[in-house]
């Protein structure tokens, strides 16, 4: 049997049988590990085991055929505050949903779990976050081989879908890129708040979800709507 010690994220969990629980995490060796705790779904362990929580975890394997054993302990950073706050709580839950249906299991990728680590200390601690939360998923697009390099671009006005490069030709597969929207400083609105969700996931749908047969989570579609139906009453 062979033992390893990581710290990460729980990106997702389920009840795999009776007191057991299914649990997928990203590690901070920026690789995505799943396994079973067994008991975890038991009143004194379950709360421990949630979604968007970090852990100390020890992860055993006796052998091939049979899955990882993994057991956990709460550690920084405590986010209790993200679950008071129900648009901080719907963009962590969209973040994680990002991540479980983007990264394949054993694939690393550098970079992956402080970027992801940064952003939700930035959510839980800030009270203007939006913006850092957009700037997050076009890294994490930059992260798995789908970078948009917009700094410097502010004189194209176009981003083409296919190519993923600015032009200042309007076309069928080009999309309004929201520079605004991306300096700090700039008053967010509603238009460039659509504009960067709509590119996102054209390219996100088109060029990656599409070869796994998979679709946009509902998560992340459920955080669009409360920010976008905030942004309507203004």
């Amino acid at each position: 049997m062979t033992e390893n010690k990581a710290k990460g994220i729980i990106l997702f969990n389920k009840i795999s049988s009776e007191n057991n629980l299914y649990l997928k995490i990203l590690t901070d060796n920026d690789e995505i590990v799943s396994g079973i705790s067994f008991g975890g779904s038991t009143r004194k362990k379950k709360n421990i085991y949630q979604v968007g929580f970090f852990l100390n975890f020890n992860i055993k394997v006796k052998n091939a055929n049979f899955p990882k054993n993994i057991s956990g302990e709460l550690t920084d950073p405590y986010i209790y505050n993200i679950f008071e706050n129900k648009y901080k709580l719907h963009s962590l839950l969209s973040i994680v949903s990002l991540l479980n249906l983007s990264i394949i299991e054993g694939q690393k990728i550098k970079g992956l779990y402080q970027t992801t680590n940064e952003i939700i200390n930035i959510i839980s601690i800030k009270e203007n976050w939006l913006v850092e939360y957009f700037l997050y998923l076009l890294n994490l697009l930059k992260l798995i081989g789908y970078e948009i390099d917009f700094k410097n671009k502010n004189s194209f006005n176009y981003l083409n879908l296919d190519t993923l490069q600015f032009t200042n030709n309007l076309s069928n597969n080009a999309i309004i890129f929201p520079h605004d929207l991306l300096k700090r400083s700039t008053k967010i609105d509603l238009a460039n708040v659509n504009s960067f969700f709509k590119l996102f996931e054209l390219i996100l749908q088109n060029h990656h979800l599409n070869n796994m047969n998979l679709n946009i989570p509902i998560n992340y579609l459920k955080f669009k709507k409360l920010i976008v139906e905030f942004l309507s009453k203004k």
